[in-house]
């Protein structure tokens, strides 16, 4: 052909030996093909040069079979593994992901989901970022754009994620029940719906028991938290409940730069699990909540949300684990 013909679909479905709506199921990539059906028109457009006119295909069927993800914050490998898992759920559905990072920026984020609407998305997973108004919602409702939220959100609406207060009641209870009588909570600086319930779970907790709940405030960040760590007391909390595995890590290496041993001296729990818990050192004691499943939740409830859009919004809460290793001091039976 002539360098300049523009390949038609027909041509693939003629190199290709199958029927027109064969050719065009295959190249839109529809599971309800056979995998070597799809190969085959695949092979034979990538020999012809074809490029399949994903405009045109949105056109017609009103679906781009793409969905935005927005994350708040993509260097946290928590929400690294949390991308993973919406991303494979998604492509078992025949979606692809359109991945964006707000880095926790409001205006950026609006920026990004005008972008999302332009392109079009069929729909919206969004972690929001800190600060964020629950009007955003009803943005995205006017929009007529399917949407839910994942991890953070808000009282109302479609959302996944764990229940952080359950888990952070789980941490403390354990050290209680290990000895400790002053337990603090280490991060939670930035006020998120994340952070309240965290917080809350532990507060809950200690205020059942008598105790005076302790708030050492820093950002999720290794170094920071590692800082705090370090500055405590001799007469200060023998416990900490960080508010996740980073802010965790930074407490270990604080405690062992000034001379103490996590688990011995002073015991600290995690919380996400994420997959470096396990290798450190000491091996984190945490709370699991398994980001990939999460992820993949969230995917399935966005999906419900565009399949019928009228329907009530589903809310998925998963139930934590907790998970014991050395870093609690369990192994030790710390006394008080």
């Amino acid at each position: 052909m002539p360098f300049m013909q523009r390949i038609r679909i027909k041509d693939v479905a003629k190199e290709a030996g199958v029927a027109l709506s064969t050719a065009a199921l295959a190249l839109r990539d529809d599971t309800k093909l056979r995998e070597e059906t799809r190969r085959l028109v695949r092979d034979a457009a990538a020999r012809l040069g074809y490029v399949y006119d994903r405009s045109a295909a949105v056109m017609r069927s009103g679906k781009s079979h793409t969905i935005g993800l927005l994350v708040c914050e993509i260097t946290n490998p928590f929400y690294a593994e949390l991308t993973a898992g919406v991303e494979e759920a998604l492509d078992e559905a025949g979606f692809v992901v359109m991945l964006a990072n707000t880095s926790e920026s409001i205006t950026r984020q609006r920026r990004m989901l005008e972008r999302f609407r332009e392109q079009p998305v069929d729909g919206v997973l969004i972690m929001p970022a800190t600060g964020t108004p629950p009007s955003l919602l009803e943005d995205l409702e006017q929009w007529r754009v399917p949407h839910a939220t994942v991890v953070r959100g808000f009282r109302r609406g479609a959302h996944t994620g764990p229940d952080n207060r359950a888990g952070t009641r789980m941490a403390t209870e354990h050290l209680l029940a290990l000895g400790h009588r002053r337990i603090a909570f280490l991060g939670g600086l930035t006020r998120n719906s994340v952070s309240r319930e965290r917080w809350d779970g532990y507060f809950r907790a200690m205020t059942k028991a008598g105790l005076a709940p302790e708030q050492l405030c820093c950002r999720t960040d290794i170094g920071e938290a590692a800082g705090v760590a370090e500055a405590l007391p001799a007469d200060g909390p023998t416990a900490l409940v960080c508010f996740n595995d980073s802010v965790a890590f930074g407490a270990t290496l604080g405690l062992l730069r000034s001379g103490r041993m996590p688990g011995r001296d002073v015991a600290v729990i995690g919380f996400d699990d994420i997959r470096e818990a396990a290798a450190w050192f000491p091996a984190l004691t945490t709370v699991r909540v398994s980001p990939r499943e999460i992820g993949r939740a969230a995917a399935r409830v966005l999906l419900e949300r565009i399949a019928d859009p009228a329907a009530a919004p589903r809310r998925e809460i998963l139930a934590p684990t907790l998970v014991v290793r050395e870093s609690c001091g369990a192994h030790l039976r710390w006394k008080g």
